[in-house]
């Protein structure tokens, strides 16, 4: 893609965030489009929303599960960009209008004590840097359609990592844990949906270790002379279905002894 499509591409999806009414998917407009054009679309859309006064909190990691891979014909994970207008604290409720078509996740959310990166850096770094991990919810709205109603194809990884790898917001728990509190494999969740129990999922679906994801995350930054800042928040990745979120829905994610964050859609 040449420059002057990328920034056209991102305002698309900026005027659809902004609008509440999705685009069409990029992969049929630029079917040429490579995974490196698509996060050169989420950099120029990070930066439209920077220039209206948003601020960078940190980072996503998605399609870490091998089933979500699988899905989507990919062997990697994605990553996009959290704002300071994505944070919500546990027990809030979310607007109606808010999103477009909102979907949760049950992660583990990291918050970094020191600045992390370089492509030399390991599992004990990652570890030595964290100042604390957290129960947490992620907000996947899409900006862009799930599938172009001409020919029925469906949304591809270009798409979504373009469209900010459909990031929309972050919950926090309240409970805060050092890093080596817990074995993070183990550190599972039960999501209920208005009182019943929709999903349940273990850490180690992460790429096998949450730290894992952390880790993939500060590589790939690596590549483009990036990496993770003293008191950003990493999400490290679902280990649980996305979940549908429509307006009167109540989640409650019980993490046990990890804590527990709760949300309503209005």
């Amino acid at each position: 893609m040449t420059p002057a499509q990328i920034e056209a591409a991102a305002a698309r999806l900026f005027a659809a965030e902004d609008t509440g009414q999705q685009c069409g998917l990029l992969s049929v407009a630029h079917p040429e489009m490579t995974l490196d054009d698509a996060y050169a679309v989420q950099s120029a859309l990070v930066a439209m929303k920077k220039a209206t006064g948003r601020n960078v909190i940190g980072w996503k990691i998605g399609l870490t599960s091998r089933a979500m891979q699988k899905a989507l014909n990919i062997e990697t994970p994605d990553s996009g960009v959290l704002l300071d207008d994505m944070l919500f604290e546990t027990g809030d409720v979310v607007p109606q209008g808010r999103f477009i078509q909102p979907r949760i996740e049950a992660e583990i959310a990291f918050v970094m004590k020191h600045d992390l990166r370089g492509a030399n850096v390991t599992r004990a770094d990652v570890v030595a840097a964290t100042d604390y991990v957290v129960a947490s919810l992620e907000v996947l709205d899409t900006r862009i359609l799930r599938a172009d109603p001409a020919t029925g194809q469906a949304r591809i990884i270009v798409d979504t990592v373009s469209d900010n790898a459909a990031n929309a917001g972050i919950v926090m728990g309240a409970e805060r844990h050092a890093i080596d509190a817990h074995d993070l494999r183990w550190v599972g969740a039960v999501l209920k949906v208005n009182g019943v129990v929709e999903e349940t999922g273990l850490g180690a679906g992460v790429l096998d270790d949450p730290v894992t994801g952390i880790l993939w995350l500060v590589h790939r930054l690596a590549q483009y002379g990036e990496g993770l800042a003293a008191g950003e928040i990493v999400l490290s990745g679902s280990f649980i279905r996305p979940v549908e979120a429509p307006s009167g829905t109540v989640f409650e994610a019980d993490f046990g002894a990890f804590g527990r964050v709760d949300l309503t859609f209005a």
